[in-house]
């Protein structure tokens, strides 16, 4: 299980984890003894950010009980994830209620989210994958 300290150590450290990271204004603003907000930005090379928002609830296994991340390149928001259920979609009810929005029509066009968790840090998977799709050269 997580504890504040643990995630607070991953948070701090982020930056280290990736020569694609430029900079991290990433914060955990304390709500009292185990509960959380995490805010800020993660910038990587090239202009792109990573924005994140997480409430997070170490009295509990599930810790992370709502997140937004949204991937930018400038001023375009390229895609987002979020928390947000929506139990009418079927095409979503395979990693209810974690999806990604993405072109085209980005609010409205979502898919499933398969590496998501409420239960373990999403971050390590969200750098992995704006360093797979931005700076890592794609096979001939």
């Amino acid at each position: 299980m997580w504890t504040l300290n643990r995630y607070e150590s991953l948070i701090y450290d982020i930056q280290a984890t990736s020569s694609s990271i430029v900079s991290s204004n990433l914060v955990l603003q304390r709500r009292g003894k185990f509960y959380c907000w995490l805010v800020g930005k993660v910038q990587f090379a090239e202009g792109i950010r990573l924005e994140v928002t997480e409430a997070l609830d170490f009295t509990t296994e599930s810790f992370i009980r709502h997140y937004s991340y949204a991937v930018f390149r400038g001023d375009e928001k390229l895609y987002w994830y979020d928390s947000q259920a929506h139990p009418n979609e079927l095409s979503l009810q395979s990693t209810h209620p974690h999806h990604k929005h993405i072109p085209p029509d980005i609010k409205h066009h979502r898919i499933p989210a398969p590496d998501l968790s409420f239960t373990e840090p999403n971050l390590p998977f969200l750098i992995q994958e704006i360093e797979t799709q931005f700076y890592r050269p794609s096979a001939p």
